[in-house]
C-alpha cells in the first residue's frame, strides 16, 4: 500500500440519539466527538438520527395501513353507475 493515502481506518462509535443504541465499528469517518466506551477506552462519536434500534422496520413497530378501506373507498368513488 501507498503510505499517506489512505484514510485512517479506526473503531468509532455509532449512537442512536432517539433511542439508547450504540454500537463499536471501525470506520474512516472524522469526527471531532469522543465518548467513553464499556471497555473504559475513549473512541470518537457519530450521533446518528435513526438506526436498526429505532426504525420501523427493525423494531417490529410498523404503521399498517387500512388497504381494504382504501380499496372499498375507491371502488365506490369510481365504479360505474347502472
Amino acid at each position: 500500500m501507498k503510505k499517506g493515502i489512505h484514510p485512517n481506518y479506526r473503531p468509532v462509535v455509532f449512537q442512536d440519539a432517539s433511542c439508547d443504541f450504540a454500537i463499536l465499528t471501525r470506520s474512516t469517518i472524522d469526527t471531532s466527538e469522543h465518548i467513553q466506551w464499556e471497555d473504559g477506552n475513549t473512541y470518537p462519536l457519530v450521533k446518528l438520527e435513526i438506526s436498526s434500534g429505532s426504525h420501523p422496520f427493525f423494531t417490529g413497530k410498523q404503521k399498517l395501513l387500512d388497504t381494504a378501506g382504501r380499496v372499498e373507498k375507491f371502488n365506490k368513488k369510481y365504479s360505474k353507475t347502472k
